[in-house]
């Protein structure tokens, strides 16, 4: 089993040398990238902020590439530096090896969702984004979504089982992921869906 995760983390490596990766998360990025090969070609900086507002990650597209055509865009995922969890603060570094990789491939959902639009369509988005409570849901399940069907079904499900089990984390934390977010028997009937469709292929 460790032999084939070297390999693994060799291969990704290789595909996605132009991103931008902190030391110590390296290997849970890598992971959740190596679910995603459609996007090794697709520069992307994962940077540690002090805080990010009502969030523990957040995925844009880049300023200096958001002109580009869609295919020559990169993008930042931001990390917040802390999660307040069950009254303590803790270092999202050292959060659970398996609930970090599900919130990467979650935000990697994103990038997959971004690149496939145009620059009008984008800013769009974000206006409605910033705008529009359903339009928010609709992008954060979109993200859940792509992750699923990428395979991540694992992680995900332990990152939702994570944050909704802690007896004394922010309410209005748990209260968004429910609005929000795809629920565990949602993600359960997109796996359904997915392992049919491939059977019949």
């Amino acid at each position: 089993m460790k032999f084939k995760l070297i390999i693994l983390l060799l291969m990704t490596n290789t595909l996605y040398a132009q991103s931008t990766i902190p030391e110590s998360i390296k290997e849970e990025i890598e992971i959740a990238l190596s679910y995603y090969p459609d996007l090794k070609n697709t520069p992307i900086n994962f940077e540690f902020k002090k805080k990010i507002k009502k969030s523990t990650m957040q995925a844009q597209p880049s300023i200096g590439s958001f002109f580009r055509k869609k295919g020559n865009r990169s993008y930042n995922i931001y990390i917040s530096e802390t999660v307040n969890i069950s009254g303590e603060v803790l270092f999202t570094k050292n959060m659970p090896r398996d609930v970090l990789i599900g919130w990467i491939g979650h935000e990697l959902g994103h990038v997959m969702d971004y690149r496939n639009r145009s620059n009008l369509n984008l800013i769009w988005f974000g206006f409605k984004y910033l705008l529009s409570d359903n339009h928010i849901a609709e992008a954060e399940r979109s993200a859940d979504t792509f992750a699923v069907k990428s395979g991540m079904e694992k992680y995900i499900l332990i990152t939702k089982d994570f944050i909704l089990s802690q007896a004394n984390i922010d309410k209005k934390y748990i209260a968004r992921i429910k609005k929000y977010y795809l629920s565990p028997e949602e993600i359960m009937d997109i796996i359904n869906k997915r392992d049919s469709e491939l059977s019949k292929s």
